[in-house]
């Protein structure tokens, strides 16, 4: 180690710097004072080299053993711990290097949960086109068979298109969901007239209501309002109402109620329909889960959208539901401070 100190440039100017000022200093100490002077210069010289050899060794070790996690956290490793609470420049540079590692190792963490999202995405995004992808291959097949009925025919074309008209709003939505999750989609902070709000989202969804024979309610504060962002809560609200218009029978009831008070404004949205059993309650905004009474062309994303779009808005959404009797959606937007 001592032969590795000499062989640095820095500690060879010190010690010639240091050799100097001594050999000065003992020889005027010879000539104006007394040989007894000069050999007190000269034995305090080699004490403060001693010394300084001996501390430079000991920074020596420090920085080595610094350079040495510094190799374990470029392995990946990031469990180690070289803080220490003393004053001094190695000291702060331990702590400020145990911080940058910590930060490391949070976005390890994240990076590797984004891997996993993106992972499971891509093998949903897979499961869910495959039905439809072989469907429609099945049915293509068969329109070229020359002597296939024009009933048939007509039937397949039709199945083929409603096909591919589910497989655009399916891909069109999880790229949605997949924004929101990156964090790329900034969310706009508007007064919403919650009124508008309700009379936009149901406007697409009222000749299913029709066709299906069904009676619609809506009930509330003309004045309630919320901060939030208009076309994504829309979008939210549509996906909630188009569950409980699937989920109602014909002449059916499905019930819109809004009101505001000082914490929060609440949009409630029921039906009269079959309800969610009890086991599936828990799992109901969890992407593409299908519970019992989902019909068989649902994805199971609709919920999950809406339920997306509202907690990333600082509000809430919470399910309530009786078999036989209906299910009711609590849409909370709690006051926020701009």
């Amino acid at each position: 180690m001592v032969t590795k100190l000499l062989r640095n440039r820095e500690i060879q100017v010190l010690l010639v710097t240091f050799l100097v000022i001594s050999g000065i200093g003992i020889l005027l100490a010879a000539i104006l004072v007394s040989s007894t002077a000069a050999l007190i210069v000269f034995t305090v010289s080699v004490l403060l080299i001693l010394c300084t050899l001996i501390f430079t060794k000991w920074r020596y070790l420090q920085i080595e053993k610094l350079s040495a996690y510094l190799q374990e956290i470029a392995n990946g490793s990031y469990h180690l711990d070289v803080r220490d609470n003393r004053e001094g420049e190695l000291s702060i540079l331990k702590n400020n290097i145990y911080k940058v590692t910590n930060m490391l190792a949070e976005q390890g963490t994240v990076l590797h949960e984004e891997k996993v999202k993106l992972s499971n995405a891509i093998s949903d995004i897979s499961h869910q086109l495959k039905t439809p992808l072989t469907s429609m291959m099945v049915m293509t097949e068969l329109l070229r068979e020359p002597k296939l009925d024009e009933r048939k025919r007509s039937e397949f074309t039709r199945n083929i298109k409603l096909q591919l008209e589910r497989m655009e709003w399916l891909v069109s939505s999880l790229l949605k969901l997949s924004k929101i999750d990156a964090g790329t989609i900034t969310f706009k902070k508007e007064k919403i007239l919650v009124h508008s709000l309700v009379q936009q989202a149901i406007e697409p969804l009222l000749i299913p209501m029709e066709i299906k024979g069904q009676q619609l309610s809506i009930e509330g504060d003309e004045n309630a309002t919320f901060i939030g962002d208009l076309n994504w809560t829309v979008e939210a609200l549509i996906n909630i109402i188009k569950n409980c218009i699937e989920h109602t029978d014909e002449g059916g009831k499905i019930t819109i109620q809004y009101s505001e008070n000082a914490l929060y404004t609440e949009i409630i949205v029921s039906d009269n329909g079959k309800g969610i059993p009890k086991e599936d309650l828990p799992y109901i905004f969890k992407r593409f889960y299908k519970g019992k009474n989902a019909s068989k062309d649902s994805v199971g994303i609709g919920l999950a959208m809406a339920h997306v779009l509202i907690t990333s808005q600082h509000g809430d959404i919470e399910v309530k539901s009786q078999p036989g009797k209906g299910t009711q959606f609590h849409i909370k937007f709690y006051k926020q401070v701009i």
